[in-house]
C-alpha cells in the first residue's frame, strides 16, 4: 500500500509540473502542487519505506519525467494548442514617407505637449514644440525627429 502512495504521488507531480510547463502560464497551484506532491511522494517513500525505496523513487521520477517532457516536445501531441499562423502583417510607421516639414493640419486633442493631430487625412501622434496647442488649432509641421513631429500654431 505505501508503494502505490508513493507512485500516485509522484505521478501527481509529474502531471501537473507538465501541466504547468505546456498548458499554464506563469507559476500556478498546477506547479505548487506538483511540486509539493512530486516531493511529498520522495520524501514519504524515504521516511516510511526506506533508504532504497526513497532512491528508487527519486530516480525513477526523474526517468519519467524526462521521458514524458521529451516526448510530448517530439511528438505532435500538442500541435492541436500551438499557434501555427505567422503573424507577418506589418504597420507602416514611417511618417516621413507621408508627412514633411511645411505640412499644415489640425489639432485634434490637446497638445499638452504631446497630443493627435490630423496632417493630410493622416491621424499622427504629434508635439508642440513650444508650450501647449489646444485642441481644433491650425498647426504645421516645423521638424521630424525619426518618428516624432514637431508642431507649432499657425
Amino acid at each position: 500500500m505505501d508503494i502505490f502512495f508513493v507512485v500516485v504521488l509522484c505521478s501527481l507531480g509529474i502531471i501537473l509540473i507538465l501541466l504547468e510547463i505546456f498548458l499554464l502560464p506563469g507559476i500556478t497551484f498546477a506547479a505548487v502542487g506538483g511540486a509539493l506532491f512530486g516531493v511529498g511522494g520522495v520524501v514519504y517513500a524515504y521516511s516510511n519505506i526506506g533508504l532504497v525505496a526513497g532512491n528508487i523513487s527519486l530516480v525513477s521520477s526523474i526517468v519519467v519525467f524526462v521521458i514524458v517532457f521529451y516526448w510530448l516536445v517530439k511528438s505532435k501531441a500538442l500541435d492541436a494548442l500551438a499557434l501555427k499562423t505567422m503573424a507577418d502583417a506589418t504597420v507602416s510607421t514611417d511618417v516621413e514617407q507621408v508627412i514633411c516639414v511645411g505640412d499644415e493640419g489640425l489639432s485634434i486633442s490637446r497638445l499638452n505637449p504631446m497630443g493627435k493631430a490630423m496632417i493630410k487625412q493622416t491621424i499622427v501622434e504629434v508635439k508642440s514644440e513650444d508650450g501647449f496647442i489646444d485642441e481644433d488649432i491650425p498647426i504645421v509641421v516645423v521638424k521630424i525627429h525619426g518618428k516624432q513631429i514637431v508642431v507649432i500654431p499657425i
